[in-house]
């Protein structure tokens, strides 16, 4: 997040990043200066993480410091030190995409830091398209992944991820580089190409009525004569074979 101190207290979102001076404390927190109209205030639970006992063990008057907005009111603008989580419970929906680091392998899948107060679970099955054994083969810790969020449960603070969902399917895939180009039309001929073309169609002699049911009557008198002599050579060969048989038969008596 970047650091702004320039825009009005009304263009203030929450989380924004500030820097800003100490100029008192109290026993509930400090006053800071932000380079506002209207006062930074921190309450003393939101100086650092764990419990504070006294203000000043954690920030003194003219110190500079760190902060990010929690909320802006008309006559304030409450701060904290505690950097804020980029993604809260009430804002992951499902089907939201996110972005998040591998931060621990289990047989059973991959738990990603996406910023939130516990890290989501890519469940084994919801790492890949493909059949995937162990989350090790495919992932290792400190990966950047994109996933996509299937399930928020607030109360039982669980967060399932699917990494698969966020990427294409297969067919997809396949269907996108197996895409025809945009038709370009045929290649175009070369003037040569064009000219021969032409003379070949011009030079080709055209056939009458009469010429034409001449080669047909051509074609089907061959037919019949390969017919014919087919079944003439058949003829021939079979007594051919009933001669030699009575030649070579023995004689009887």
């Amino acid at each position: 997040m970047e650091t702004t101190n320039a825009a009005p207290e009304s263009a203030l979102q929450p989380k924004a990043h500030l820097t800003g001076k100490v100029i008192k404390t109290t026993i509930a927190g400090a006053i800071v200066d932000i380079g506002q109209k209207v006062p930074g205030v921190i309450h003393i639970s939101q100086l650092q993480k764990g419990s504070v006992n006294r203000v000043e063990d954690v920030v003194q008057v003219g110190q500079t410091i760190d902060i990010w907005v929690r909320r802006v009111h008309d006559d304030r603008i409450e701060l904290t030190m505690v950097e804020p989580l980029l993604l809260e419970w009430r804002e992951m929906k499902p089907e939201m995409l996110v972005k998040g680091k591998v931060e621990r392998l289990e047989a059973y899948g991959a738990f990603v830091d996406i910023g939130a107060e516990r890290p989501g679970l890519v469940h084994v099955s919801e790492i890949s398209h493909d059949y995937v054994k162990n989350p090790a083969e495919v992932l290792k810790v400190g990966d950047e992944v994109e996933a996509k969020i299937l399930d928020v449960d607030r109360r039982k603070k669980q967060i399932r991820l699917s990494i698969k969902a966020a990427l294409p399917k297969p067919e997809e895939v396949i269907a996108e580089v197996t895409k025809p180009e945009p038709h370009k039309g045929r290649a175009k001929k070369s003037k040569k190409q064009e000219e021969f073309v032409e003379e070949q169609e011009s030079t080709e002699p055209e056939l009458t009525a009469f010429q034409i049911a001449f080669q047909k009557a051509e074609e089907r008198a061959s037919k019949r004569t390969k017919v014919r002599k087919t079944k003439a050579d058949t003829t021939r060969e079979q007594e051919e074979i009933f001669n030699r048989t009575l030649e070579n038969r023995l004689p009887t008596g």
